[in-house]
């Protein structure tokens, strides 16, 4: 029996729809699949996020700079398009927080804030002798007795480590990753690997310190980072994934304003006045934007309420001479108790050396998170005057940069508030329930980081073939 072709549409071209699109196609040509793939973006670029700007020499990223390394989906993605070559670690190098206008090493041995070395830890001049003390008891306290109930990144950390170790380091280090506030940021959607350490081995302390891997680099070795980059910025994955796609229609600049549901197909509204038809649909925009495709599924309603955080970042290009207090390190996080509005800054010509010119210097700052957005909307030269006056507190920068690069990120960090793990699953069982075929992908649900992103469109790839398989599609 000849079945008719089965139409796949792919909303979105960021990495994740990037990557659903590539893995799908790949699937097509390796199986003979008889699929029609649409991959629809309603910006006139693809790649989302994922910016770099080439200028005078330097490498600039207007989002993110890198992946982690472990996380394997990324560099196989790269490697897949023939980008190996390309691949850079970051340097390593000292980082810093911010506290009380004072520069701290980052302890040593802490894995996301968590001390798995006793002396730095008691060394250090971020907490005090009682907040050393709070953070010990961790060794003596007993796990937590909640039934395995989702609970708020802060309310777990201040209950093993107390206030200080989560105001003066976690802190900081988490909201460079979510620029959320961890007291509404749920645990098991963020870090569910420190409940799982805390049921295992009671200690958060104990627990970390048994599963961090030991690390035994040969003497002659450089420690390699733990970040990855392309030589020439991460838009070349975006471009060499459009070149790939050479079995997939994309359309740009094109909108779609609603998905229905028509017999066993859906219909696809577009903002150029055409209509689209199709059996499965890969919806991997914003949350806010999901939530308004299908006006009638209530049960999209939770995806309306996520929060979302707006940050901004501006790159600096000097020479090198204007920075007249040469810090060993690549960059630091800035504690909340502080008067600044920066939250973080990266030396970039020292965490990734090839991105900037012999004797220039690159530094890139980032403002904006939960309950300090205002500057977000503020001028370029406004953000550049309060970014570099904090710095000049820090670190004397002695000249105007040569350039700057100012590039705001509206509503563009998704929230994940205690319970979002079981909102989804809801969600998607009732989305499965009424409109099958249909699947959520991106950052707004299962990570932020671009590796959890392409996981996230594979998985909604595999799903697409489910329901392939499960109505049988003919071989070409």
């Amino acid at each position: 029996m000849n079945e008719e072709k089965k139409r796949v549409v792919i909303i979105g071209g960021g990495i994740t729809g990037l990557a659903a699109a590539y893995y799908l196609q790949k699937e097509k040509k390796e199986k003979n699949l008889d699929i029609e793939i649409t991959l629809i973006e309603a910006s006139n670029r693809l790649g989302g996020k994922i910016q770099t700007v080439q200028r005078d020499g330097f490498t600039i990223e207007r989002g993110p700079d890198s992946f982690l390394a472990r996380k394997l989906s990324a560099g196989r993605l790269v490697k897949e398009v023939g980008l190996e070559d390309q691949l850079v670690h970051n340097s390593t190098g000292q980082a810093y927080i911010l506290l009380k206008g004072q520069l701290h090493p980052m302890p040593e041995g802490a894995v996301m804030g968590i001390p798995t070395k006793l002396s730095p830890f008691v060394t250090t001049g971020l907490f005090s002798p009682i907040g050393k003390m709070r953070a010990a008891a961790d060794l003596i306290l007993p796990a937590s007795n909640n039934g395995g109930e989702d609970q708020s990144l802060g309310s777990f950390f201040r209950r093993r480590l107390g206030d200080e170790v989560v105001e003066n380091l976690i802190e900081p280090l988490l909201s460079g990753i979510y620029a959320g506030d961890i007291d509404k940021l749920s645990l098991q959607a963020t870090f569910p690997q420190f409940q799982q350490v805390e049921e295992k081995y009671r200690s958060l302390i104990l627990g970390m310190k048994q599963t961090t891997p030991k690390q035994k680099p040969a003497p002659a070795q450089k420690k390699k980072g733990m970040f990855q980059t392309l030589r020439g910025g991460l838009q070349t994955l975006v471009d060499a994934l459009e070149e790939k796609l050479d079995q997939v229609t994309i359309l740009k600049a094109v909108k779609v304003d609603s998905i229905k549901k028509t017999a066993d197909q859906y219909s696809l509204s577009l903002s150029n006045g055409k209509t689209v038809h199709c059996d499965n649909v890969i919806i991997s925009t914003p949350h806010h934007a999901t939530a308004g495709l299908i006006p009638e599924a209530d049960y999209l309603a939770p995806l309306q309420q996520m929060s979302s955080t707006s940050v901004a970042t501006i790159a600096m290009a000097f020479d090198e001479s204007a920075l007249k207090q040469d810090i060993d390190g690549t960059g630091f996080v800035v504690s909340r108790n502080n008067d600044y509005t920066i939250t973080a800054c990266t030396w970039t010509h020292k965490k990734w050396p090839h991105t900037t010119p012999k004797g220039k210097v690159i530094l890139r700052c980032y403002v904006g998170r939960v309950g300090e957005e205002a500057i977000v909307d503020q001028s370029d030269e406004e953000i550049k005057k309060v970014v570099l006056d904090d710095l000049n507190k820090i670190m004397e920068v002695g000249a105007e940069p040569e350039f700057t690069i100012v590039t705001r990120w509206r509503e563009a960090m998704p929230q994940y508030a205690v319970g979002h793990k079981k909102m989804l699953q809801e969600m998607n069982d009732r989305l499965s329930e009424e409109m099958p075929g249909v699947y959520l992908a991106g950052s707004s649900f299962e990570g932020v980081g671009l590796p959890d992103c392409i996981d996230s469109g594979e998985a909604a790839v595999q799903a697409v073939l489910n329901s392939i398989k499960n109505k049988p599609v003919a071989q070409v």
